[in-house]
């Protein structure tokens, strides 16, 4: 991906809404919720702290994320759906299998 974010921000391939719910009702798309984890495809180089020194990520390309339901910025990107959003959007790393 040519998409490279700066600072402590991220990029996010969210994950596809439901759609069908456990009992099998298919949702249509005006009551589908957000989806609020997704795939981490590319990070920044980290913030600069006011002493000058690099805060390196603990994010890392690859982690499966949870964040906030109208966190990051939605943009489409070689006809993708993405989000920007800053380290600090995020609320934990989720286990692989998610």
């Amino acid at each position: 991906m040519n998409l490279k974010p700066l600072a402590d921000r991220v990029v996010v391939r969210p994950s596809k809404a439901e759609e069908k719910t456990k009992g099998g009702i298919i949702v249509p798309d005006t009551a589908k919720e957000k989806p609020v984890w997704g795939e981490v495809i590319a990070v920044g180089p980290g913030r600069t702290s006011d002493d000058g020194k690099n805060i390196p990520m603990e994010i890392k390309t690859g982690d499966n994320v949870l964040y906030g339901k109208y966190s990051g910025t939605e943009v489409t990107f070689e006809g993708e759906e993405l989000l920007i959003m800053r380290e600090s959007d995020i609320f934990a790393i989720m286990p692989k299998g998610k």
